[in-house]
Order: structure tokens, then C-alpha cells, then sequence
């Protein structure tokens, strides 16, 4: 014998509708709370942290339409925010490196410059005691030999110097393409959370078909 069906009645469903309703728009209040203070602090946003402390579960963040809107919302600032970091990072290094690299090739001119100014210099003065035999004194000789022996010194110091501003050239470019192989990281690591989240997101959509 089939027992009789018990009816619902209608008030009692419509008070659970709208406790269900009202639960579900308490806990999307709270995932929104949740991602932006993780956004605020530059927490990591992924769906086990958002769950935890917005005390909601995983398969509520993934059902629930304007939960993922959230999530993906909280995902794509995050995401930018990181973008620009690492763009501003990369910027920063390559125009330290670009002004050292500038100012060793500028340094490294003027001292060529010089050299070369130096050593006409000297020829002219070696021209003058060759060329001059008489009319000189003793004293004007001495004289100028000390002349000659400084700038003899003098052009050693500025080949000195040039041998290192060419050292530093060599490690400024080199600090250069550091840079470049920093800046080739960096926009891996900005790619990579993309790619796993669209991956993830795909595997998702699939496990959730019947």
C-alpha cells in the first residue's frame, strides 16, 4: 500500500529559498572581503586560501557563477599587478646599466682624447730640442727634459686609466646582457600563472561535465 505524500507548504519553501539565498549572498560577501584584503596585502590568490579564510568550500567557488566572477576578477589584478612590477623592475635595471654603460664610453674617449693630445704635445717638444742647438741654456735644457719626463708620466697615468675605463665597459656591457637574460625571466615568470590558470581552468570545465 502506497503511503500518502506529504506537501510542502508553500510559506515553509519560499523561508528556505530565501535562506539558502540569503546564505549564499553572505558567503560571496565574504570571498569578496577575503580577495580584497589579499589584494590589499599582495597575498597569493588561489582557490584553497580564498576558501579557507573565507570559510566557504572549494566546490561553492567553483559552482557558484558571481563566485568565479570574483575569483577571476581578484586573479586578472593580481596578475597585473605583478606585470607591472616586473615591468618596472626591468626598466629600472635597463636604464642602470644603459647610463654606466654610457658614461664608460664617454670617459673612455675623453681619455683617448687626451693621450693623443698629450703625445703631440710631447713630439712638439722633443721637435723644439732637436731642432735647437744653440741659444738654449743648460737650465732651459733641464727644463725641458723635466717637461718631457712629466708628460712621459703624465700619458703613462691616462694609459692606466684607459685600460681600466675599458675594464668597466667590458663589465658594463656585460651587466648588460644580465640584464637582458633578467628581463627574459622575468616575462617567463609573468606567463607562467596565465598559462596554469587557463590550464587549470580547462581541466576544471572538463571534470565538472557529467
Amino acid at each position: 500500500m502506497t503511503q500518502p505524500t506529504t506537501a510542502v507548504p508553500p510559506q515553509r519553501t519560499r523561508n528556505a529559498l530565501l535562506a539558502r539565498r540569503a546564505r549564499t549572498e553572505s558567503s560571496l560577501a565574504g570571498v569578496q572581503e577575503t580577495v580584497d584584503r589579499m589584494l590589499k596585502d599582495r597575498t597569493a590568490i588561489t582557490m584553497a586560501a580564498v576558501a579557507r579564510q573565507a570559510g566557504v568550500s572549494r566546490t561553492f567557488l567553483y559552482d557558484n557563477p558571481a563566485a568565479r566572477q570574483i575569483m577571476a576578477t581578484a586573479a586578472a589584478k593580481a596578475a597585473g599587478r605583478r606585470t607591472e612590477g616586473h615591468e618596472t623592475e626591468r626598466k629600472t635595471l635597463e636604464a642602470s646599466w644603459r647610463e654606466r654603460a654610457l658614461n664608460s664610453e664617454d670617459a673612455l674617449k675623453a681619455a683617448h682624447a687626451e693621450i693623443l693630445r698629450q703625445r703631440e704635445q710631447i713630439a712638439e717638444l722633443l721637435g723644439q730640442i732637436r731642432d735647437l742647438n744653440t741659444g738654449w741654456t743648460e737650465d732651459d735644457r733641464i727644463r725641458m727634459t723635466s717637461q718631457n719626463l712629466a708628460l712621459k708620466r703624465a700619458a703613462r697615468d691616462h694609459e692606466t686609466e684607459i685600460r681600466g675605463l675599458t675594464d668597466k665597459l667590458a663589465a658594463a656591457r656585460e651587466n648588460n646582457r644580465f640584464a637582458d637574460r633578467r628581463i627574459a625571466d622575468l616575462e617567463a615568470r609573468i606567463a607562467e600563472p596565465q598559462l596554469r590558470q587557463g590550464n587549470g581552468a580547462g581541466q576544471h570545465s572538463a571534470n565538472s561535465k557529467p
